[in-house]
């Protein structure tokens, strides 16, 4: 009779681990195509079927409304996207932010030329400033709030363009633009580092915002609250492997490079909220730009 229970319980246990393991389908919604997220994501999700014993799937997006639609329609799981992208995703579908992707040194900053004669932000009331791509949390959405923040009116007082980075460099140095809004280091390590016409001193800031909001992973309104806190906690256990695993893809995720994987709030991305009030889209019912 022990002995049968004894093997009772051993298959109670087996069966028990069984149906803990699930499997999930995750989509990034700044990488298009399977091949791409292999080869950027692969190792993530390696590191992240390791933690937590369950299975994931890539879920291919082209874009950040498709993912949207997925997590509405219980296709996809669990989603890694950016702040701006995060508080439209919230409000669209309810999901939450799981953990957050602590990029060091993620902070907007206001550009002009040392000798434009150009000190403060209040100097380019009436000047044209470019931009990143509409929507871009770094490169639009914080150096509009950072204008803001020191008494410009980004939607009344200056003249808007949107252009990528290193166009937006260039423009710079001609005097197209009087200043540019950018991701300070994305900036730093693409374009004026690669610029040997002029000086790294050839370049003033005028402005600088805080650290801003944290990428993240975030979970589907759909999965259970007691699947997604433990894949929380396995994620949180041993975030030194998955760490090793997002940064060794290098290419787009070197700028990881000195992560942190933090617990994380949904009230901490209400900055970004205020960045979207700022440029007038208070709704958050939308993604700006697509």
């Amino acid at each position: 009779m022990k002995m049968l229970m004894m093997s009772a319980a051993a298959a109670l246990a087996m069966t028990g681990g069984a149906l803990a393991q699930e499997s999930y389908s995750l989509a990034i919604t700044d990488v298009e195509g399977l091949e791409q997220l292999q080869t950027e994501w692969g190792p993530f999700k390696a590191a992240l079927e390791e933690a937590t014993g369950n299975a994931f799937e890539f879920f291919p997006v082209n874009s950040r409304t498709a993912a949207v639609e997925a997590l509405r329609a219980e296709r996809v799981d669990f989603v890694i996207t950016g702040p701006a992208e995060y508080v439209v995703i919230n409000k669209m579908t309810q999901a939450e932010p799981l953990v957050a992707l602590g990029r060091p040194d993620y902070f907007c900053a206001i550009i002009v030329m040392a000798d434009s004669g150009i000190t403060v932000p209040a100097d380019l009331k009436g000047k044209k400033i470019a931009f990143d791509d509409i929507g871009s949390t770094s490169g639009h959405l914080c150096p509009m709030q950072l204008l803001a923040d020191y008494g410009v009116d980004p939607l009344q007082d200056i003249e808007a363009i949107h252009t990528s980075r290193n166009i937006a460099h260039e423009a710079l140095k001609r005097g197209d633009v009087a200043a540019m809004g950018a991701n300070h280091n994305s900036w730093i390590d693409r374009a004026r580092s690669q610029d040997e016409s002029v000086p790294p001193g050839a370049f003033r800031i005028i402005a600088r915002s805080g650290d801003l909001p944290n990428d993240l992973l975030v979970v589907g309104a759909h999965v259970g609250a007691a699947a997604a806190d433990a894949i929380r906690t396995a994620i949180l256990e041993n975030k030194a492997a998955v760490i090793g695993s997002i940064v060794s893809a290098g290419g787009e995720n070197a700028k990881y490079e000195g992560m942190e994987i933090l617990a994380v709030e949904d009230v901490q991305y209400d900055r970004v909220r205020d960045m979207y009030a700022t440029i007038g889209q208070s709704q958050f019912a939308e993604f700006v730009g697509e």
